[in-house]
C-alpha cells in the first residue's frame, strides 16, 4: 500500500487537491483538525486550539481515520507530523498520545518518506476554522516544513497554480515513483 501525504500552509488548497484526486478514484483520507474544531464549535467551545486537550483530540481522529481505507494508493490530508507542527506552533508540547503515534507510524512506515508540500496561494480566505492571517500562515508553513524534514520526510513541493495542474504534478511523482 502507498500512502502519501499532503501537507502545507492552512489554505494553500490542499482540501481541493484532494478532493479532485478523490473524483479520479484514488483512496482519500480527510483532514482532523478542521473537524474537531467544527464539533467543539458546535459544543460552544469557540477556539478549541486554545486547549492543549485539541491536539489529543486531532491525533485520536487522524487515528481513526487513517485505517479505514484498502486502497492500493491512497492521499491522506495533513497526518500526525502535522499535528507535531500545530502543537509546536500553539506552543504546546507533545502529549504522550502524540509521541506515541508518531512513534507507531515511523516504526510501522505507515506513509511513503515523500511527501507533498502544498504551497501557499498567496492569501489566506478565513473560515470558522481557520483565523490565521497570511503572516502566521507562512510561519506556520515554515514549522511544518521543518517539522517534516526533522522527522525524515523529503518533501516534494507543489507550487502555487490551477488545482488540475497541482494533481497532474502530484500524479507526475506518483507515476515516477511506480515505475522506478
Amino acid at each position: 500500500m502507498k500512502r502519501f501525504i499532503l501537507t502545507g500552509t492552512p489554505g494553500s488548497g490542499k482540501t481541493a487537491i484532494l478532493r479532485q484526486l478523490e473524483g479520479e478514484g484514488y483512496g482519500v483520507v480527510e483532514e482532523a483538525a478542521t473537524d474537531v474544531i467544527a464539533l467543539e464549535q458546535a459544543k460552544g467551545i469557540a477556539e478549541p486550539w486554545t486547549r492543549p486537550v485539541f491536539i489529543d483530540q486531532v491525533v485520536a481522529l487522524q487515528a481513526r481515520r487513517r485505517v479505514r481505507l484498502t486502497d492500493p494508493l491512497q492521499f491522506h490530508d495533513r497526518s500526525a507530523f502535522c499535528t507535531a507542527a500545530l502543537a509546536d506552533y500553539l506552543g504546546y508540547s507533545p502529549s504522550e498520545m502524540l509521541t506515541a503515534e508518531l512513534e507507531r507510524l515511523k516504526r510501522e512506515a505507515f506513509y511513503e518518506k515523500r511527501a507533498f508540500f502544498v504551497q501557499s496561494l498567496g492569501f489566506v480566505t478565513p473560515s470558522a476554522a481557520r483565523r490565521i492571517s497570511l503572516e502566521e500562515a507562512r510561519r506556520f508553513e515554515a514549522v511544518h516544513e521543518k517539522t517534516y524534514r526533522l522527522q525524515g520526510f523529503e518533501l516534494i513541493p507543489i507550487s502555487p497554480g490551477s488545482v488540475l495542474d497541482r494533481v497532474a504534478a502530484i500524479q507526475g511523482v506518483v507515476d515516477e515513483r511506480r515505475a522506478g
